[in-house]
């Protein structure tokens, strides 16, 4: 299963884009963090992956839970599925650096071996970085960008080959980490990678690029998502009670092929 979306992803652009057909749906899934029971109920409640019931899981598919080998072994066989109606988004957690300190690096071990934590960073070092649905919508694991003029072609342009892993700037590191701020402008991120971006940098960012819209992930929301900036960015963070401790709700978004967006919460299983 790995070996082969290694192989799938070595051959995917950083920047994806997505068509919706007449006759399916998308459903934008966040952050699942290892929460492996959580993640099939998502497929009760909305169904399991087909040709027209589509899903884009938005990054963070491991650490924290204790089940992140059986949620990223499940994600990867729906992708190598079904290639062009399962999308995967690389999350900050999908690095050596995190997988060390938050717990995946040490379940593979423990559960297969050194060299199968090898061959998933291998593979982590390939998903794509963003994912473009019907030209409109954006969506990224983190967020906007330090700089006003980037484009959707720098991003695809973006040699994330050669990184394999993001540095503490640019970018590439932005996609994964940035937050959104209610303030205008740009602040220091309170997670000292990336930055804070505000209502008038998405505003300028999706203007400048002919979008409608940003989806990101990347924060755990009381009920699941929120939108922000004048209803131009959304947060949805797919992982109920995360850590076990925290008591929120998980959410998704289901899109039509004309870009209706419709929201549904669940609680923890």
């Amino acid at each position: 299963i790995v070996l082969a979306v290694y192989k799938m992803m070595s051959e995917t652009e950083s920047l994806v884009d997505v068509t919706i057909p007449q006759d399916a749906k998308l459903t934008v899934c966040g952050d699942i963090h290892g929460q492996y029971y959580d993640l099939l109920n998502i497929f009760t409640i909305n169904g399991l992956p087909s040709e027209n019931n589509m899903y884009l899981f938005n990054g963070d598919f491991v650490d924290r839970g204790s089940f992140s080998v059986e949620c990223i072994l499940t994600l990867f066989a729906y992708k190598w599925l079904y290639p062009k109606s399962f999308f995967l988004t690389r999350g900050n957690h999908e690095t050596d650096d995190m997988n060390k300190v938050y717990g995946f690096e040490g379940e593979v071990k423990t559960k297969f071996s050194q060299q199968m934590f090898d061959l998933f960073s291998e593979t982590f070092a390939k998903l794509p970085l963003a994912h473009v649905i019907n030209k409109k919508i954006l969506v990224v694991h983190g967020g906007l960008f330090s700089k006003n003029d980037v484009t959707l072609e720098d991003i695809r342009k973006i040699d994330r080959f050669k990184k394999r892993q993001p540095d503490s700037e640019g970018i590439m590191c932005e996609l994964l980490w940035s937050d959104p701020q209610l303030m205008p402008g740009r602040g220091p991120s309170k997670r000292g990678v990336g930055i804070q971006f505000g209502p008038d940098v998405t505003e300028d960012f999706l203007r400048r690029n002919n979008l409608d819209l940003l989806i990101r992930s990347h924060e755990v929301k009381d009920n699941g998502y929120v939108v922000e900036h004048n209803g131009k960015c959304i947060t949805v963070f797919s992982a109920p009670n995360y850590c076990d401790t925290i008591g929120n709700k998980g959410a998704l978004i289901n899109i039509t092929p004309d870009l209706e967006l419709d929201y549904t919460t669940f609680e923890a299983v």
